[in-house]
């Protein structure tokens, strides 16, 4: 008896110190791969930036630098995760009822670290991986001229830069610096989704001193212009035009605008902008498609602006309450834009709660109300968008809050109404009158500005128990 009795206590003691060996084992193993992707994450990008400050013509080089970027982004995803993630751990933090509800966290908890485990060590293969076939890249960029900047104007602002472009703006630059036929002006589409950067991206191009050295005039029209176009008034140099189109046009409206830039024999070039992919049949190069950011440099972009020049890990609570708000937003760039701006004015865990349960709340309630999701509704014109959330102390039965865009809610009077920003709602800095005027500008060329008109929606109840909606004001 004593011998079983010792020989179970012998397997039990085993176990519990395979069991302990396991748990810290793995646990100190993280950490170290957690280390090794910080410093590969920091060698790769020293390549990505001085990449990014050169002029890269050649194709190949530009795929790689593609790749490159790819594989940092995700690479500095799963770092910016799981990183705070496991400081927090260490400082016995993790349980904290603010991040139980989060769906990083709850990854973490659930997996037993497998998954965490397993995503750091993919990171760090994929990384690798590419810096181990990176010399001749290098060796290669050291032959690329250098792109000059001009320090003040283009960082006054921490968030005036245009982010993730970098390679489409290497293709728009090698396509417009190239000497094609005088009399056969090239014609460059660039096409994309609503508010994805298109004319950001333009602006961007157009203010390069190679581009407005090549070209002697750089004019901007909108798509209606193209038809009473005259080159003899406006065409008298080498000129760069973009065309914004938000229709379609005719064939025949084509070509006879086009006859009249290829008649002035100069070397001129034209960029179209538009969301609509069958304008690229007029392009004479194959089109810039430009799509929504991956969710890895969308989550980048929002520690980037949110955090400035702090470093997330300094606060890693934050650091996960932004990753949460950054899953919620969905892509957005004006909504990114909106609140990182309000959050890095405050570092106040119970601030970013706040902040992030206002807009749970909003999307929530146009998905209940609308079916779709907030960044759905502000690219469609003509559409109502529910803000209650925003102002609690308007927020009961008797009202509802709505943002009304487009045409289709014009109000003539709109100058009349005061005038209101974005952030100072988020951060409730203001109190909402029954009627305003809300706008937020791009601090980017070519500065867009979003305006619509909100205010209070009656709700009359029925017998039906439907709740029938009277627009006070209207956009």
């Amino acid at each position: 008896m004593d011998v079983v009795i010792s020989a179970l206590a012998s397997d039990i003691i085993s176990r519990f110190m395979s069991f302990l060996i396991s748990k810290y084992g793995n646990n100190s193993c993280l950490k170290n791969k957690l280390e090794r992707l910080q410093h590969l994450l920091l060698r790769v990008h020293m390549v990505v930036e001085e990449a990014e400050g050169r002029y890269i013509t050649n194709a190949g080089m530009l795929l790689k630098l593609k790749m490159l970027t790819e594989a940092m982004y995700k690479g500095y995803h799963v770092f910016d995760t799981y990183g705070p993630l496991e400081l927090i751990k260490e400082a016995g933090e993790v349980s904290d009822s603010y991040a139980l509800d989060f769906h990083y966290v709850r990854r973490f908890h659930l997996s037993g670290g497998t998954i965490v485990r397993r995503e750091v060590k993919s990171s760090l293969e994929n990384l690798e991986t590419v810096l181990d076939n990176l010399k001749e890249f290098v060796s290669l960029l050291n032959g690329c001229e250098r792109i000059f900047r001009n320090p003040y104007s283009t960082y006054l602002y921490i968030d005036n830069f245009m982010f993730g472009r970098q390679v489409e703006r290497q293709q728009v630059m090698s396509i417009l610096m190239l000497d094609d036929h005088p009399k056969i002006p090239a014609v460059l589409p660039i096409i994309g989704g609503c508010r994805v950067g298109k004319k950001t991206l333009v602006w961007s191009v157009c203010s390069d001193e190679r581009i407005r050295s090549h070209f002697s005039a750089i004019l901007h029209f909108g798509g209606d212009d193209i038809k009473k176009f005259d080159e003899r008034k406006v065409m008298p140099l080498k000129t760069l035009i973009t065309v914004e189109f938000i229709s379609d046009i005719s064939d025949c409206e084509w070509l006879n605008f086009y006859s009249l830039v290829a008649s002035s024999g100069n070397g001129s070039k034209v960029i179209i902008i538009s969301r609509l992919e069958k304008l690229a049949r007029f392009g004479t190069v194959n089109p810039i498609e430009l799509r929504n950011f991956s969710h890895e440099e969308y989550s980048y972009l929002f520690n980037v602006l949110a955090f400035g020049s702090s470093n997330p890990l300094d606060h890693p609570r934050l650091a996960i309450i932004g990753k949460e708000i950054a899953r919620t937003l969905q892509g957005s760039l004006v909504a990114i834009n909106i609140y990182a701006n309000v959050l890095r004015n405050n570092f106040s865990v119970p601030f970013w709660i706040r902040v992030l349960n206002l807009y749970r709340g909003m999307m929530e309630s146009n998905l209940s109300l609308y079916g779709e999701h907030p960044k759905s509704l502000l690219q469609k014109d003509g559409t109502i968008i529910d803000i209650t959330a925003f102002c609690p102390s308007l927020a009961t039965n008797s009202f509802r809050i709505t943002l009304l865009t487009g045409e289709k809610f014009k109000y003539d009077n709109k100058r009349e109404l005061p005038v209101m920003g974005f952030g100072d709602i988020i951060a409730g800095s203001v109190t909402m009158p029954m009627k305003f005027q809300l706008v937020w500008e791009s601090r980017l060329a070519s500065y867009t500005v979003i305006s619509a008109t909100c205010g209070a929606e009656e709700l009359l109840s029925t017998t039906s128990t439907r709740k029938k909606r009277k627009i006070v004001c209207t956009s």
